[in-house]
């Protein structure tokens, strides 16, 4: 039987929304994925599933209702759409991963909800939204060289792009990029 190597990230993890990474690997596990890992508290998991995306989403979603009270939107690229995310870097030049980060988008934003964030940037901060899809999603792109947590444009984001999205710096996606190559290359049976 085949298995795809999924990245299951939760959107809005941290403050009072708790996702605590051994419980959600126990119950991803309990489930019947395989190789269940989860990388940091902040929403963010790989599985390896038999399943569809859209069944292993909802199996996925209804466990985090009734296990967690977690109600929130869960992206869920396949490693190799992850892959395509990480190769399509729109800002490859960066010094360091903390300032970038690969944001999955549910829709494409309107052209002027981009325009109106790009108007908050201040010097090197930028956006930049691919135009072809990754897999289900639209990807975009933000550099903050100065920090995200002092970038207006940044801080903005979230509710002025428009579209339900979810976000990951660059030393995640890389972090999550790794461990989903090491499920697969230890998988038997693989991707």
């Amino acid at each position: 039987m085949a298995l795809t190597t999924y990245i299951l990230l939760f959107r809005g993890v941290g403050g009072p929304v708790k996702l605590p990474v051994a419980e959600l690997r126990a119950a991803l596990t309990k489930a019947g994925f395989k190789d269940a890992t989860t990388y940091i508290n902040s929403g963010n998991a790989l599985v390896r599933s038999s399943l569809s995306r859209e069944k292993t989403l909802a199996k996925v979603a209804d466990f985090c209702k009734k296990k967690f009270k977690y109600e929130r939107p869960i992206f869920i690229p396949t490693a190799a759409e992850w892959e395509a995310v990480m190769k399509n870097d729109a800002f490859p030049k960066k010094a360091e991963g903390k300032h970038v980060h690969a944001v999955l988008l549910a829709d494409l934003p309107k052209p002027e909800a981009v325009k109106a964030l790009k108007a908050l940037s201040v010097g090197d901060e930028d956006i930049k939204v691919l135009k072809a899809r990754i897999g289900p999603y639209h990807v975009c792109y933000i550099h903050t060289p100065h920090g995200f947590g002092t970038s207006a444009m940044a801080m903005k984001f979230d509710k002025g792009i428009g579209v339900v999205s979810t976000a990951r710096n660059w030393n995640t996606v890389l972090k999550l990029q790794e461990l989903a190559r090491g499920m697969e290359s230890d998988g038997a049976g693989g991707f």
